[in-house]
């Protein structure tokens, strides 16, 4: 498997299937996890981490779930795949742009990956079209207990798994769903909604998680703290909340095209439009206006794109995923006119 093999997959994180998913995008499951015995990385030197990431490489190669596997070693990424990397979801800003002694782990499927040496030793996730908490969770589950057979990791009987961060100690899981929120964010719902959550002991970030601002209405929801809960807390919360935000939004589609029918008819179509004519579009517009199309197909206002095309443009169109289609680096205002190109390509406009 080599890195330019993933340009023709689909990520699963823009699949579009799974359930709810014209409003869940994807669902994310990550565990932290450290070795016993050496220094966390934030404490080791520049010897001792890159020790310890030829223990984790060998470690996660013995792995029945990797055999087939993607290893790389961060510092010997371009820039283009770093970023290529974060736009996929498989790997945060942070470990693109500090790259010593890093490591990224890519199984076949793209559905499993693991970040080496980030905060913490191991940050082992999985990706889940829809809304899949559980069978996230299983995933990550089993992928965990095998890779426990090959590793020791640092564990306390009275704190349970131990981090980096304190808020991770204890299960180590971080759970987060994609949700696409149009309705709330157009009927000014989505901060009574941030609120809400944060009382609830869950946090809303943007497009590319933290640190990131939402881009076209689309927000990733996650538990805060792991310290004192157990996984079945954790799950069970998210879930649950989750449910009720996915109601929330469907009845506002529902009621919103009731009473402004003409208005929100008016901005998707025009949206369309202009994603159909356009010559020069940048990325951050792209979103907004593929945002706008989701929300009109979901509401039959858009009958002749299927969603799952709409996604592929979503994820396609990114600046690091156009260059890599073109083989080559793009400066910005050629990618801009190339990406509005693309678009009228894959909505059949000549």
């Amino acid at each position: 498997m080599r890195l330019d093999d993933l340009i023709v997959k689909r990520s699963e994180w823009l699949r579009g299937e799974g359930p709810e998913s014209s409003i869940a995008m994807s669902t994310r499951v990550r565990v932290a996890r450290n070795l016993k015995g050496r220094l966390y990385f934030s404490r080791a030197n520049k010897k001792e981490r890159e020790e310890t990431l030829n223990i984790l490489f060998a470690g996660v190669k013995k792995s029945s779930f990797f055999k087939d596997a993607l290893f790389l070693k961060v510092r010997e990424i371009s820039d283009t795949d770093k970023q290529f990397l974060v736009e996929r979801h498989l790997m945060s800003r942070e470990h693109a742009e500090d790259i010593a002694s890093k490591g990224l782990v890519i199984e076949e499927k793209e559905i499993a990956s693991i970040l080496l040496n980030e905060e913490d030793h191991i940050r082992l996730q999985v990706i889940e079209s829809g809304f899949n908490v559980l069978e996230a969770w299983k995933a990550v589950d089993n992928i965990d207990t095998d890779l426990s057979k090959h590793m020791q990791f640092d564990f306390s009987n009275k704190f349970g798994y131990l981090t980096s961060c304190p808020t991770n100690t204890g299960t180590g899981l971080r759970a987060s769903v994609m949700l696409h929120l149009s309705a709330l964010a157009m009927t000014s719902q989505i901060d009574g909604v941030f609120d809400a959550i944060s009382k609830l002991g869950l946090t809303m970030r943007g497009f590319y998680g933290e640190g990131t601002e939402a881009i076209g209405d689309f927000y990733q929801i996650s538990n805060q703290v792991a310290l004192g809960y157990s996984e079945e807390d954790i799950l069970d919360n998210l879930e649950r909340i989750i449910k009720k935000i996915i109601s929330r939004e469907r009845e506002t589609r529902i009621n919103f095209l009731r009473i402004k029918k003409f208005e929100i008819e008016d901005r998707i179509q025009r949206s369309y439009g202009t994603l159909r004519s356009a010559k020069i579009i940048t990325s951050s517009e792209t979103i907004k206006l593929l945002s706008a199309i989701r929300l009109g197909i979901d509401l039959g206002i858009i009958k002749d794109v299927d969603i799952k095309k709409i996604n592929e443009v979503l994820l396609l169109t990114q600046p690091a995923h156009l260059q890599k289609v073109a083989g080559k680096e793009i400066p910005p205002y050629e990618r801009d006119i190339k990406r509005s190109d693309f678009i009228r390509e894959k909505l059949g406009v000549a």
